[in-house]
């Protein structure tokens, strides 16, 4: 029998945390989800002032990130080179930067996804909550 690991709700804690002290460092109002290897929901967050539209966007990249084992950065920018049909994708929304899988060990065990400002610091900040667990 195969055994797996699984973000633990300590373990999840931690990474919204990191996630959201990094976006309050720099002033960043965003939206954080963090997801389980199932591309479930297991925490949120949004910061004040932060569009209503981030919500749906941050759940759909951490989503992204777990299903497609990879940060959706990768899906854009495959997009962006001219393969747009991927857009056609059964099941997969939110491929934009900002959406990061959890590693440890090796195993995919859950995604963070982030919106609400600039790509590439909506990844940041993803890759800062990833950071606290990571291996």
């Amino acid at each position: 029998m195969l055994t797996k690991r699984i973000l633990s709700s300590e373990e999840t804690k931690r990474i919204l945390a990191a996630a959201e002290q990094h976006a309050q460092q720099n002033n960043w109002n965003v939206a954080i989800a963090v997801v389980d290897d199932g591309g479930h929901l297991l925490a949120f967050s949004r910061g004040n002032q932060t569009a209503a539209m981030t919500v749906n966007v941050a759940i759909a990249k951490a989503n992204a990130a777990v299903i497609g084992r990879r940060e959706t950065k990768q899906f854009e920018d495959m997009i962006n080179q001219g393969r747009t049909a991927f857009l056609s994708a059964p099941g997969i929304q939110g491929m934009l930067e900002g959406g990061v899988p959890v590693v440890i060990d090796g195993q995919i065990v859950g995604g963070v996804g982030v919106s609400g400002v600039a790509s590439q610091h909506d990844a940041e900040i993803a890759k800062a909550g990833c950071a606290v667990v990571a291996v």
